[in-house]
């Protein structure tokens, strides 16, 4: 692709600041040519505090689209049949470097499909609470109950790993209705 290779000389030839700060320009002249104004411009209008950029403190990971449910709300269609899209061991040990070498990180947020389901996820957790960090899990519940899961609850717990869970409605039917049938039960049983 010329694009890339020519963004990639640049960046080699400029240095990644460099390269950045001439691509906010050249994005700001083109909006200047259809009228825009830029956002610091506009802020500046209304009488607003340019926006700062704070540290990251999340570190959040979406580890893939797999999951024991198909539920009719999803946003990114997560289900059983979406096995192959899942984060391999390579991408797992990056994300853990770039926890290691990002103090302002406090939290790992674990989500994806249904994160326990893929074979990182035990890794994430137990390398990003090696460090120091508060992990978090985003559980639907009924994973505690499906085969090969059977010490996830005790995992959690020693690992001090926090799930946050929910349901899309306090009645089974409409839960039943969303996630599909059983899984009210399920949910509560975990």
């Amino acid at each position: 692709d010329p694009d890339f290779q020519l963004t990639a000389k640049r960046l080699k030839e400029m240095g990644q600041e460099k390269l950045t700060r001439e691509e906010r320009k050249r994005r700001n002249r083109a909006l200047d040519g259809i009228g825009v104004k830029s956002f610091n411009k506009f802020l500046d209008e209304q009488g607003v505090p340019h926006i700062a950029r704070k540290p990251t403190e999340v570190f959040q990971i979406n580890v893939g689209l797999y999951c024991n449910q198909a539920c009719s709300h999803c946003h990114v269609e997560s289900s059983p049949r979406r096995k192959k899209e899942q984060m391999n061991h390579e991408t797992a040990k990056r994300c853990i470097e770039l926890i290691k070498s990002s103090p302002s990180v406090k939290t790992v947020d674990i989500t994806g499909g249904a994160p326990e389901l893929n074979e990182e996820f035990r890794f994430l957790a137990k390398e990003a609470r090696a460090l120091g960090k508060e992990v978090i899990d985003r559980c639907n519940l009924t994973v505690l109950s499906e085969p090969g899961q059977e010490d996830l609850a005790e995992f959690l717990a020693e690992n001090k790993i926090h799930v946050i869970a929910s349901l899309p409605c306090y009645g089974a039917d409409n839960v039943d209705l969303q996630r599909g049938n059983g899984v009210f039960e399920r949910s509560i049983m975990g």
